[in-house]
């Protein structure tokens, strides 16, 4: 097996990060945050990445429970936002939601994450209104590359200071930026369901993939040889499946080409172009 260290440069990697919030809510004329936090470790690393770009008072943490969630998310989301000094709201999903799931007796597991996401997307963007604030996102590179979210659910955001970091350098800024122990130690969830784990859920460990991710993206290594390295080879093809499988979760929609210049291939401008 190839010895692969994924350890990251703390203190740089926290500057770059909280810079690059700071400067893409402001460039925009904006000056606050808002971040919808699960309890969960992602969330809480942007969350805490938000307060120190903008302060305190520029950051609002939503909770957006449904009926079946655990209260340990409820809590532990608690425990940041008291420890933050931030402002909060708590707003619970099921009246919104609970009418499309009776629809359908037999509606899937993976139906009503898809459903409960995208309803605390739409509570996000509705709250970034009257927050005056810009979404920020919690979706972590593991994530990302292997099409683990929710397409305009909890993907959605108009900036993500994560995005770049494997799981596995999620958890070591993380640590390093005192998230409360209770997050830091739990098995990562979506919650969407009782027991749900993700790593139950992917059928293999953060700490397994971040590996075989960072040769095949950050190497460039081939399938073939990330096996030859010492990794199993069904394990490198389903993990390469769902790389190449969810890339339309990683695109703008494309569009249709009929004139000389289309959005997004030849009208090409900065996010914020004219501001």
């Amino acid at each position: 097996m190839a010895d692969l260290n994924l350890s990251i440069n703390i203190d740089l990697a926290r500057e770059i990060l909280a810079g690059f919030i700071k400067s893409e809510i402001t460039r925009v004329g904006m000056s606050r945050a808002i971040v919808n936090l699960s309890g969960g470790l992602d969330s809480a690393l942007s969350c805490v990445l938000a307060v120190e770009a903008l302060g305190a008072e520029n950051v609002m943490a939503l909770r957006l429970p449904y009926r079946a969630s655990s209260p340990d998310s409820l809590e532990h989301a608690q425990l940041l936002i008291d420890q933050l000094g931030i402002q909060s709201q708590t707003i619970e999903i099921t009246d919104m939601i609970e009418p499309l799931i009776k629809l359908d007796p037999e509606i899937s597991n993976i139906r009503k994450g898809n459903i409960m996401a995208r309803a605390r997307m739409i509570v996000l963007y509705d709250q970034s209104e009257v927050f005056k604030a810009l979404p920020v996102g919690t979706s972590n590179k593991t994530e990302i590359l292997l099409g683990y979210s929710t397409l305009y659910g909890d993907s959605a955001c108009a900036i993500n200071p994560i995005g770049d970091l494997y799981k596995t350098q999620a958890r070591q800024l993380s640590r390093a930026m005192n998230i409360p122990a209770p997050i830091m130690d739990k098995p990562p969830s979506a919650d969407l369901w009782a027991d749900q784990t993700d790593e139950k859920e992917l059928g293999f460990t953060y700490e397994e993939v971040d590996k075989l991710l960072y040769l095949l993206v950050d190497q460039r290594y081939s399938p073939q040889e990330a096996v030859e390295a010492g990794f199993d080879k069904k394990f490198v093809q389903t993990v390469t499946t769902r790389i190449r499988r969810n890339q339309f979760k990683r695109m703008q929609p494309p569009i249709a080409k009929i004139s000389n210049r289309t959005i997004g291939y030849d009208f090409l401008y900065l996010r914020d172009w004219g501001t």
